[in-house]
């Protein structure tokens, strides 16, 4: 009797061990995840950012109209759904461009009404209010990292940075040219991705004026994410420019690395598409590229030339391994992809916008791990 018993037993737990063996084997890969059902179809998400797996906030903008602008559209995500925030005053249409924290309790988004003005508000830990924004700037995005909240913007069309410094706003000298993203180490360590006359370019920071590199030479070259892992290792991408060609060609990627003397030009698996966001795991490094609107050359004499290429690709320290984004009934490939890693986790965010119908738009959310 106890030979059945414990022959029962050994097989009970080899099957256990076998379902539990099968899970882990199965592979991860990118997930849609639904926005509140009160959120319209015609409405776009710009930026995330993610405390933890129970708290992540996303932006964007409500009921975009073919011509009429929307209202500004403040999500959270509780562990569970995401739900739509309510904004008190902001009784104006427009949208929300970005948001960042330095906390839980200090979190910034900035936008544009529909008459072009900066809007700017802040989450308390409680909830959000109206903050003003600094006179005669408009605002493009907000960027936090090292303790430190920076504004991106212009002033009277030229380029202008904003610290943070106490209760006020502060600015702070700008590289030539023009920032579009920006990482935060510390107060004396911050990196710009950006353009120049003669391509794209990236600047540091360290705390008394700037050092720019062109990492690619061609004028039509920019770049808009950087990641800093160390001061021998950055990571910067956009778009590489390019001569002549039909009108429409789609333009290549570009993803370049800095290992502390020079910048290299690293090849991705994709020929065409922008490089729109990259993410660092738990311990900093880079973890994830995406790549909005990717696309390969097909094999040769195909119909049409070109195929669909990966949206996202996650790095070891060695080579890429390529993900596509989930199929979406009544909706096609994304136009923009922003990545929001979960601190200490595996899980990564992507927020966005996607095609919609009879050339509208929808939002997308899609989350991995």
């Amino acid at each position: 009797m106890a030979r059945r018993l414990f022959v029962a037993a050994l097989a009970l737990a080899m099957t256990l061990l076998a379902v539990m063996g099968s899970a882990a084997a199965e592979p991860l890969s990118w997930q849609h995840v639904p926005v509140p059902a009160g959120v319209r179809p015609q409405a776009a998400l710009n930026e995330a950012v993610a405390f933890g797996p129970d708290l992540v906030w996303a932006v964007g903008a409500d009921a975009v109209g073919r011509e009429a602008p929307g209202f500004p559209l403040v999500l959270r995500w509780d562990g569970n759904a995401w739900r739509r925030q309510n904004l008190p005053g902001a009784g104006w249409q427009g949208e929300l461009l970005s948001v960042a924290a330095t906390s839980p309790a200090a979190v910034w988004a900035v936008g544009r009404d529909a008459a072009g003005g900066a809007r700017l508000l802040r989450f308390d830990g409680v909830a959000w209010s109206e903050s003003r924004p600094p006179s005669g700037v408009v605002l493009t995005g907000v960027v936090a990292g090292g303790g430190e909240t920076w504004l991106i913007g212009s002033r009277d069309g030229a380029q202008v940075l904003l610290r943070r410094d106490g209760r006020a706003w502060r600015d702070v000298p700008v590289p030539p040219g023009a920032v579009y993203g920006l990482h935060i180490r510390a107060a004396d360590d911050v990196w710009a991705a950006g353009a120049a006359d003669s391509g794209a370019a990236v600047s540091h920071w360290d705390g008394q004026g700037w050092r720019q590199t062109i990492v690619d030479g061609f004028p039509r070259s920019a770049v808009g994410s950087v990641l800093a892992v160390s001061a021998t290792e950055v990571w910067a991408g956009g778009t590489a420019g390019f001569v002549g060609g039909p009108p429409g060609r789609p333009i290549p990627p570009l993803l370049v690395r800095f290992d502390g003397q020079t910048w290299s030009r690293v090849t991705v698996p994709t020929d065409f598409g922008s490089v729109t966001s990259l993410a660092a795991d738990a311990s900093g490094e880079l973890a994830w590229v995406s790549v909005a609107r990717s696309q390969k050359w097909g094999p040769p004499g195909s119909t049409p030339p070109l195929v669909p290429g990966p949206d996202f690709l996650a790095w070891n320290g060695q080579s890429f391994t390529e993900y596509g984004e989930p199929a979406v009934a009544g909706e096609g490939d994304s136009w923009t992809l922003r990545l929001a890693p979960v601190p200490g986790t595996r899980t990564v965010w992507s927020v966005g916008r996607a095609a919609g119908p009879e050339g509208t738009f929808a939002p997308r959310v899609l989350r991995f791990g």
